[in-house]
């Protein structure tokens, strides 16, 4: 699995930063969660890391917003049927939370098969469960362009 250097499980990449607190971990962790189920293709895994409501979200780069857990359960199935494998490398990761809900910002670089396929840019939002579990409600990817050379970090 290629989820962040030496990921292959709840425990954030190198260079996740994150609050102090077990929330931040378990956070982590479903995001984790989210990433491994994609890589693998497995559905059920998948359909474990999201809140099951009309209230979930999910905007795949290049896609219109799905709305409701049945387009977006579609979505992964018909992601899943296609040819392509992707391998996620996850970065600059960071998680802040917030009572019951909490959020994700990680840059996911792609790689399909032995080529880089780019950089998307993700917003991943969880809310606690009943039981306590860390639910997906929202994913919402963007590719990364080129960055302009004539425009510096601030």
């Amino acid at each position: 699995m290629g989820i962040g250097r030496g990921y292959g499980g709840p425990i954030p990449p190198d260079d996740a930063r994150a609050e102090p607190g077990e929330d931040a971990s378990a956070v982590l962790a479903a995001n984790a969660a989210f990433y491994e189920a994609f890589e693998a293709r497995d559905l059920d895994r998948m359909s474990e890391a999201w809140e099951h409501s009309d209230r979930v979200t999910c905007t795949h780069p290049g896609w219109t917003v799905l709305r409701g857990w049945g387009p977006v359960a579609g979505s992964w199935f018909a992601l899943f049927s296609g040819p392509q494998r992707l391998q996620f490398i996850l970065t600059d990761a960071v998680v802040a939370v917030h009572g019951d809900a909490a959020w994700v910002t990680v840059d996911e670089n792609l790689l399909d098969g032995d080529r880089v396929g780019g950089t998307v840019t993700a917003l991943n939002l969880f809310a606690r469960g009943e039981d306590g579990r860390w639910l997906l409600v929202a994913h919402h990817g963007s590719p990364v362009v080129d960055r302009n050379p004539n425009i510096s970090d601030e």
